[in-house]
């Protein structure tokens, strides 16, 4: 079997609408502690790694590679790992204001995640 090549964007959307892209934890009608498109994070959680590679990939992608490259600040904030610093030089850009509201989702996806891998367990625990 063959898959069309736009299957995981088919996927993907169709799950966004089902689901729905909640940026903040919530519980889910089973009761688990819930986050994005019904990510289980009780059960399956989210590695770090998996956070910020959906925030790079998306604003690489918008940006393109050459002008990705451009943001050092943020690039070595990721690297030392300081979720916030990287935010706030998201922020911190031309690019922050030009694409709205799809550059205000992806520091919030960053802010969480950094929180996250900070405050889960009281989170999951509390």
């Amino acid at each position: 079997m063959r898959i069309d090549k736009d299957f995981h964007g088919k996927l993907a959307e169709q799950l966004r609408k089902h689901e729905g892209l909640r940026l903040k934890p919530y519980h889910c009608p089973a009761g688990k502690l819930t986050i994005g498109i019904g990510r289980n994070l009780e059960d399956k959680g989210i590695s770090e790694k998996e956070a910020v590679q959906l925030v790079l990939v998306d604003m690489r992608f918008n940006l393109g590679p050459g002008r990705f490259r451009h943001f050092k600040k943020m690039i070595a904030a990721v690297n030392d790992q300081d979720f916030g610093r990287a935010a706030a030089e998201m922020k911190d850009s031309r690019w922050y204001t030009q694409v709205g509201q799809r550059a205000r989702t992806l520091v919030k996806i960053r802010a969480i995640f950094g929180f996250f891998k900070s405050k889960l367990f009281i989170i999951t625990k509390g």
